[in-house]
């Protein structure tokens, strides 16, 4: 998808959240700024619901808000930590050739919460996907969130609340983010829709919704690919979307890692996992997909039966909260070498 995604084209506002409860938490909390633990399905919401309550709270939300998608975060090397431009302005050259991953990480969190906000009395740092956070670097947060509580609000956003020790827990208010509803995801595509002036039916984008099994971010890339490919959201074109959904994206992927181009096949990896926000989860689906639907994999059994048990031992890591990144790239490049 070529153009800007809708996703970020439009993203809500604090009033525009198509949840009333959560609203009502995260207005509370730009009034009295609070530790947060915003929690539920992937889909529901929680990044942009975080991204909008910063953009409420601060007057330069672009320097007050730190942003650390943990699943991108700790799957990146010691050289890619370093030289991140979020991050290399306070990391040094001694720091680059004498520290370990570990301790690179350490230092981000600290640097991160430790300097003074651009605007008002506080900022906001945000650790997105932290089911993936090890607990050793989950003892390390909770020291800086207890030294830094004054000036810096914490806003942890996970599909997998228990995955954090009880001490992170105990200093962050909950905030449950449900899926939204199916009359709340048709709301939020008519709104985007009539800004772009586009033709709709109400009962297409109910199908939308139905088919994105409530994903609210699912369902606006539909609504996107539908109304560039086909001009207009009707019962006759929804086809369209169910069968290019990101199935497109994974299939250039899968044919990168087969071809030995893994850096290229990472990269569409981390698009969509960071850029495009899609879960672990969903991905590896696409992946179960392509393996028994595609015909270079079924005309090939035994390889097929390698690839799928692989990829259920992957699912199996991921439901344990497991590093998605890392995982699903593991399979990209045992597929590189079973082609090898």
């Amino acid at each position: 998808m070529d153009a800007p995604l809708w996703t970020e084209r439009y993203a809500p506002e604090l009033a525009d959240l198509p949840q009333p409860e959560v609203r009502d938490y995260l207005q509370k909390a730009v009034e009295d700024p609070i530790n947060l633990v915003i929690y539920g399905p992937a889909g529901a919401g929680k990044t942009a619901a975080v991204r909008a309550l910063a953009r409420e709270a601060h007057d330069d939300p672009d320097n007050d808000l730190v942003e650390i998608n943990v699943a991108d975060f700790f799957g990146m090397t010691k050289k890619e930590i370093a030289n991140d431009p979020r991050f290399s302005s306070f990391i040094d050259n001694k720091r680059k050739r004498d520290s370990s991953k570990a301790d690179l990480i350490n230092h981000v969190l600290k640097e991160s919460a430790s300097y003074s906000p651009v605007s008002g009395t506080y900022k906001t740092v945000v650790l997105d996907n932290a089911e993936a956070i090890r607990e050793d670097f989950q003892q390390a947060l909770r020291r800086v969130m207890e030294r830094h509580h004054e000036a810096t609000q914490f806003v942890i956003t996970t599909r997998q609340p228990t995955k954090l020790i009880p001490p992170i827990k105990s200093r962050c208010f909950p905030v449950a983010m449900r899926a939204p509803t199916e009359e709340e995801i048709v709301t939020v595509l008519r709104r985007i829709l009539d800004e772009e002036g586009g033709e709709y039916e109400d009962f297409a984008l109910r199908c939308l919704a139905s088919d994105a099994q409530l994903n609210l971010r699912e369902a606006i890339l539909s609504a996107q690919t539908l109304h560039e490919k086909e001009g207009e959201i009707t019962t006759e074109t929804i086809p369209v979307v169910r069968e290019v959904g990101i199935r497109d994206r994974i299939d250039e992927m899968l044919t990168d890692a087969e071809d030995g181009a893994f850096q290229d096949a990472r990269k569409t990896l981390d698009d969509l996992l960071v850029d495009e926000g899609y879960s672990g989860e969903e991905v590896l689906q696409e992946i179960l997909y392509a393996f028994n639907n595609t015909d270079r994999y079924t005309r090939k059994d035994q390889r097929r039966a390698e690839l799928t048990r692989l990829a259920g031992e992957i699912d199996a890591d991921l439901a344990e909260g497991a590093n998605d990144r890392v995982h699903i790239g593991h399979l990209l490049a045992e597929l590189g070498a079973s082609e090898a």
